[in-house]
């Protein structure tokens, strides 16, 4: 006993002065991770994140289970996520909704949307287009601004929802300009282009890759992209920024954890999905789509997000925007 103390003390002396294990070093991850999708089946969000889930599983040597956990503007998935246990096995393929204006959308929020969900990396950034009905007077930004001044409140836009993107950049669109149109909510995007086709509703500011094949066939007119820059899918629809200077208003997908989870687990998932989103097949497969396929770290999404929340809520309040309570 005399001889072994010595040894075990100093074994375990010298264990106790090592460094800590590094993000790459960590044997993560040796199971399933579960993608929460705040939406349900066949959406846009749901096809992305698909996507993402077949590379990062082929990449880790795991299975990457995608769940979609629908409702209540995607706040319900973002709760999964955010009460779930901080290991990083339960990611959140995260929309602009459930971090960046439900705080300010939704009475009673299950979460707090900045404490109870870290942000791991950006992932894509979408294209939002405004298109008109293909008769509509106007075949510019600058002329559907006139035509809206000159006829307050007679011009109708079109969204996903009370609240989604399409809403907000509406809203975005109608402050930028000093304009009055009138919102008129759809239970998703793909019921809105059909009355957007169908000439019931006169514009919309919404997912590019919805209205590609309408304005390629000529059944809408597109007037601008969303985006800072033109859309490489599309080149040749000029950015409304062009017009409203400074206007943006995209669709953002990223990946976050629960708030708690471990530095080195969320170092080790970045670098992951930082080697996903660098890989060429894989952004041209989502190029075609409309969308630019990229990471970062997660200080830079996670002030990407803080800034996102203080644009929205300006644009949120501005609109007076009803908040709307859970149930």
């Amino acid at each position: 006993m005399r001889i072994w103390l010595p040894v075990c003390l100093a074994f375990f002396a010298f264990i106790g002065s090592q460094p800590a294990v590094r993000a790459g070093e960590i044997a993560f991850p040796n199971k399933a991770i579960h993608l929460v999708v705040p939406f349900a089946p066949g959406g846009g969000a749901d096809i992305g994140a698909r996507r993402f889930a077949k590379a990062l599983s082929d990449l880790v040597g795991q299975s990457v289970v995608v769940e979609n956990v629908p409702g209540a503007g995607g706040t319900l998935g973002a709760a999964r996520v955010a009460h779930a246990a901080p290991d990083g096995y339960t990611l959140l393929y995260t929309t602009p909704g459930q971090q960046m204006t439900a705080p300010y959308l939704i009475d009673n929020l299950p979460y707090d949307a900045l404490k109870d969900l870290r942000a791991v990396s950006k992932l894509t950034a979408g294209v939002n287009v405004l298109v008109v009905t293909r008769d509509f007077p106007a075949v510019s930004i600058q002329q559907l601004i006139d035509y809206a001044k000159q006829n307050p409140a007679k011009v109708n836009f079109a969204s996903s929802g009370i609240g989604s993107t399409s809403h907000l950049a509406g809203e975005l669109f109608k402050k930028m300009a000093g304009i009055n149109i009138t919102h008129v909510p759809y239970r998703g995007s793909s019921v809105a282009a059909a009355d957007i086709v169908g000439g019931r509703v006169q514009m919309t500011i919404d997912t590019l890759s919805v209205y590609l094949p309408h304005i390629r066939s000529g059944k809408v007119r597109a007037l601008g992209v969303s985006t800072l820059q033109p859309a490489a899918i599309e080149p040749g629809i000029r950015p409304i920024a062009d017009v409203l200077t400074g206007f943006e208003a995209s669709p953002i997908n990223y990946i976050t954890a629960p708030g708690a989870t471990p530095e080195a687990v969320i170092e080790k998932l970045n670098a992951l999905i930082n080697k996903v989103a660098s890989d060429k097949t894989l952004q041209a497969t989502f190029a075609s789509t409309g969308s630019v396929l990229g990471g970062s770290t997660p200080e830079q999404m996670q002030a990407l997000v803080r800034s996102e929340q203080k644009r929205w809520k300006a644009v949120i309040d501005s609109a007076a925007i009803a908040v709307m309570h859970k149930k």
